[in-house]
Parts: structure tokens; sequence; C-alpha cells
């Protein structure tokens, strides 16, 4: 999907076949997803499911939300997606059942290789575990896969896969391990 060899500073990156099916869901973005009406969930779950996502049921998103590419997003049941979130999926995004992605959140899933002289764009894939809860403006890098039932702290900035397991919670910029999440009741 990534053109290789291209200097991304002054081409495109992309196909034009993809670059024509994000021109078309973003018009389908701007006129039908945008304007929709709040409580209207159902209604922007089938425009995403339209352009090829991957939704369960039960999927709550917000009109204000951004998909990149809806045909790379997948996400479970029981999803709760607050206002103005940012799912930039240049490659496969899944969600886990019962997540919850706070408003203003940016889930980047493209980066490039400042290593090389053509600036080379690369997608990877982000993962976002059962239960786990990305707080309100948190930020998750390319490649990172979020662990099951775990709490990623408001404005917290996580940029690798965390190493201390499933339901533990993260903050700060870089993200660091605060404590062990433990359910009440």
């Amino acid at each position: 999907m990534i053109l290789q060899g291209v200097d991304s500073r002054t081409g495109p990156s992309f196909s034009i076949g993809n670059r024509l099916a994000r021109g078309l869901w973003g018009v389908v973005w701007l006129l039908l997803f945008r304007t929709s009406p709040r409580p209207f969930h159902a209604w922007r779950v089938a425009l995403l499911r339209l352009f090829g996502a991957q939704i369960g049921r039960h999927f709550h998103i917000h009109s204000s939300c951004r998909v990149w590419a809806p045909w790379q997003f997948k996400a479970g049941d029981h999803v709760g997606v607050g206002e103005g979130v940012n799912f930039y999926n240049m490659g496969p995004m899944e969600i886990g059942s019962n997540a919850v992605i706070s408003q203003g959140a940016h889930l980047c899933g493209g980066t490039h290789d400042y290593t090389v002289a053509n600036f080379q764009l690369r997608a990877m894939p982000i993962t976002v575990g059962e239960r786990a809860w990305v707080c309100t403006e948190a930020f998750i890098g390319p490649g990172v896969q979020v662990p099951e039932g775990c709490v990623i702290g408001a404005r917290a900035v996580l940029t690798k896969t965390p190493e201390d397991g499933d339901w533990s919670v993260y903050a700060g910029n870089p993200a660091k391990f605060i404590k062990p999440r433990i359910l009440r009741g």
C-alpha cells in the first residue's frame, strides 16, 4: 500500500487507488459522518462498515472522530470512543471488546524512517487490548500494543508496548508503569 523508494516530502506515499479511496471516504465523512446528530452511533458505524471496517455490536463513536482508513479498522463489542479521537491508521488498527478510547486520544499508526534520505513512510499496526482504557488526550504511537485491561493515563505518551503486562496503569510522557490495575466489586 505504501509506495517504496519515493521521497515522501515531495511525492505521494500511497497508490492512486488508496488516495482515491481515502478521498471518497473524506467526502462521506464530511457530508454524512461529521454532520450526523450525537445519538446516531449506528449510522456512523454503518458508514464505517460500508468502507470496510469490521466493527462488533454496541460500538459508540462520535461524529467528531476521525478514522483515516476504515478498511484497516477493526473493533470488538461494547467499545466506546469519545469525542475528537483520531485513529490515524495507515496500518491495521484493532480495538478489543469492552475498551474505551476517551476524548481527544490520538492513535498514530504511521511514522517516517528518518535514517534514509527519502524519509520513507512506514505504517505500523496498533492494538488496544480488551477492557483497556486509553484516557483523555493520550497518544499511542506506531507499532504499540496496549495490553488487556491496561489504563493509559490522561495525556500519556506511549511509544512502545509496555513490558509490565496486562492490567496495569501507565501515565506520563513517556508513559511509565504506575501500579497494577485492580478492579473492585
